[in-house]
């Protein structure tokens, strides 16, 4: 039976189990999505290929063991959970899939959970990777869950915090008024514009697989993954590495800031007007900086990638073919649309990039090597 190398095929592990992939696009540069949860789905991810195929990505997504469009255990098997319900496990199987798809030197999204894997993958497997990003994901859960109660307390009346604190200790989690509370937090913050999400008849998530990770739900979090922190080796981390947080969102911004200057190679984006979602919230913000930064890291020599840094053109007189500029240059830069056609701006180096308003399309997928010491007009 031969298939198209590119649609919908289904992996078959070694352990037996199948799981749900698809290829979409034609690009040299091979980007792999992990979806978050846990227990979600890959749905986040359907248009991944067609918004970034003007940077020459071609997306490939897949649903976790347990999810939706995968196989799902026989979790009421204490065997099977013992075997199946591990990080260990869900890494090996980046891993796993990665071959089977046959992927090398490739770029890692992971978003939210899917973050913790890609952690761990390239701490463990970082000799497969050209690059790594995080979507909406830190290297602890300490931080996250102080964060969350945070936005909680200034979210509501202490009234609302205790009776969802008593609901909480009572394990009523399918109280009417409590689920309402919850659901107004995550249309907030993990959710904010007003509805681009994808949506199902049935719920479509991974319960089991959430539950024994999370727990209960974004407050009680009392599953395996609470204590799991990796602060002290994400500087171990040496592929090029994009961080990219919503501008209103449940994960500290702090700790993004942090991880931003501990990871040896890495550059923050915080995307505008977005929650957790920042793909459905702000796409068109999302997908042109995420692009940008994938075409700019992989056309650099592995040896001479530095920290993104954007640079503000001139468009009636564009840097591009200014003789003034040195040739061989020091530093690279990323041209952007902070230009604004022709109105200039100030030259800024540094690892956190806004999206400010600009429409030169030149500017936003050209690539430009610009003397780190190059004279402003």
């Amino acid at each position: 039976m031969k298939t198209a190398k590119n649609g919908t095929h289904f992996v078959t592990l070694a352990n037996g189990y199948h799981l749900w992939t698809q290829t979409r696009g034609n690009g040299p540069i091979q980007l792999m999505t992990l979806h978050g949860g846990p227990g979600g789905t890959n749905e986040v991810f359907e248009n991944f290929g067609e918004r970034l195929a003007p940077y020459g990505v071609t997306a490939t997504r897949y649903d976790q063991l347990g999810s939706w469009y995968s196989d799902q255990p026989d979790w009421t098997d204490p065997a099977i959970r013992e075997q199946f319900l591990n990080i260990d496990y869900y890494v090996n199987e980046v891993e796993e899939v990665r071959q089977k798809l046959g992927l090398d030197h490739f770029f890692l999204l992971g978003q939210s959970w899917g973050g913790v894997l890609a952690i761990e993958y390239a701490l463990r497997y970082g000799e497969h990777l050209k690059g790594l990003i995080l979507s909406s994901m830190i290297d602890n859960l300490d931080e996250y869950i102080v964060n969350i109660n945070a936005i909680r307390e200034s979210m509501f009346t202490p009234d609302q915090v205790a009776y969802m604190k008593r609901i909480e200790a009572d394990h009523a989690f399918t109280d009417a008024k409590y689920q309402a509370l919850v659901a107004e937090l995550g249309e907030h913050y993990l959710h904010h514009q007003s509805d681009p999400q994808p949506r199902h008849l049935i719920s479509v998530m991974g319960t089991p697989v959430y539950n024994y990770f999370q727990g209960d739900n974004e407050f009680v979090m009392v599953g395996a993954l609470k204590d799991w922190d990796r602060r002290a080796d994400i500087h171990n981390i040496t592929v090029p590495t994009y961080l990219t947080f919503g501008g209103h969102e449940t994960m500290p911004l702090t700790a993004a800031r942090r991880m931003a200057a501990t990871i040896p190679n890495a550059t923050l984006h915080i995307t505008p007007g977005a929650g957790h979602g920042q793909m459905l919230d702000n796409p068109d913000d999302y997908f042109k900086h995420l692009g940008e930064w994938l075409l700019f890291s992989s056309s650099m020599p592995a040896a001479e990638k530095q920290p993104l840094a954007y640079h503000s053109c001139y468009c009636r007189d564009c840097l591009f073919s200014d003789s003034r500029f040195p040739t061989k240059p020091t530093k690279p830069f990323l041209l952007s649309s902070e230009c604004g056609r022709g109105g200039g701006g100030a030259r800024r180096s540094s690892r956190e990039t806004t999206s400010t308003r600009g429409d030169c399309a030149l500017c936003r997928l050209l690539l430009c090597w610009l003397g780190a010491n190059a004279r402003q007009r």
